[in-house]
């Protein structure tokens, strides 16, 4: 391995007809019919990090934990920290307070009846608490969780606080509680702010951009955070008919590649859940 920082690999899981991009064409309501590869895909990651020596942190949306619980007890078992991806992956600022409020406290309590252990991790639907959703933040405050990780520090058509802090640290929230923020990992260049944690950005750049993106912020000592999808480990995966051809590039490109990126990924650099990188930098209290 590269250096000896510990970083945190984290997975959002959930299935390729849930993403955002495709939520103009695939209807919520009919996500049942749709033929799900999500524990397949699961159990690929799981394997890699269980080959590499690694562990993490899952996101878990509610709608897959609800129906594949079996996937939530796997994770666990394999020295995972389990966390919450919400219930029906919308995005924040498109709900009222109410509807996520509910969102939030059903999809923390559907995954601590899985696992039997409190849930302290949260991270929203494509990023989404923005300047115009911070309000979430006091919900989430309320529901007990004790960190988020949700706000992406750079400008993007559907996400991104751009002024934010992008280390992890103590943030305050509208109603003057404080909740611990883990913002994804982004490096500055040149007065560009450049993605380098991983989902789509880790497929589009070559290997090596990532590689020198994320040591960029170990030789800083400084953890990073790095993300990903079971569905983007599947190029076999149905295509979905009706999208865009933007949409159609955010989501199918190199496919192909992204296992074999995640094999280097996990032999060059060392990982461990989320909580544990948030109290060794003593933001969060130890078990």
């Amino acid at each position: 391995m590269e250096n000896h920082q510990v970083n945190t690999f984290t997975v959002d899981v959930e299935d390729y007809f849930q993403v955002e991009a495709m939520s103009r064409a695939v209807d919520r309501e009919k996500w049942d019919d749709y033929e799900c590869r999500v524990e397949k895909n699961t159990g690929q990651i799981l394997e890699l990090m269980e080959k590499k020596g690694q562990i993490g942190t899952f996101f878990i949306l509610g709608w897959v934990a609800k129906r594949y619980p079996e996937i939530v007890r796997a994770i666990a078992a394999q020295g995972h920290e389990i966390a919450s991806h919400g219930m029906t992956h919308q995005l924040i600022y498109r709900q009222d307070i109410e509807t996520f409020r509910q969102e939030t406290l059903d999809s923390k309590k559907l995954l601590e009846d899985i696992i039997q252990k409190p849930i302290k991790g949260y991270r929203a639907a494509t990023y989404s608490i923005t300047e115009k959703s911070l309000w979430a933040l006091d919900v989430l405050i309320e529901a007990g969780y004790q960190y988020d990780s949700s706000i992406f520090p750079m400008r993007h058509d559907n996400y991104g606080i751009p002024d934010i802090n992008p280390d992890p640290h103590i943030l305050t929230a509208p109603c003057g509680e404080t909740i611990v923020e883990f913002p994804i990992s982004t490096v500055k260049e040149k007065g560009f702010t450049l993605p380098i944690a991983g989902g789509g950005y880790f497929r589009l750049f070559p290997y090596a951009f990532t590689r020198w993106g994320l040591n960029r912020i170990n030789k800083k000592n400084k953890p990073f955070v790095f993300y990903i999808h079971p569905w983007e480990v599947d190029p076999e995966q149905p295509k979905v008919a009706g999208l865009s051809k933007f949409s159609k590039f955010r989501h199918y490109n190199n496919l192909e590649k992204c296992e074999q990126r995640l094999e280097r990924l996990m032999s060059d650099f060392r990982f461990t859940t989320m909580e544990q990188v948030l109290v060794n930098l003593g933001l969060l209290e130890a078990k």
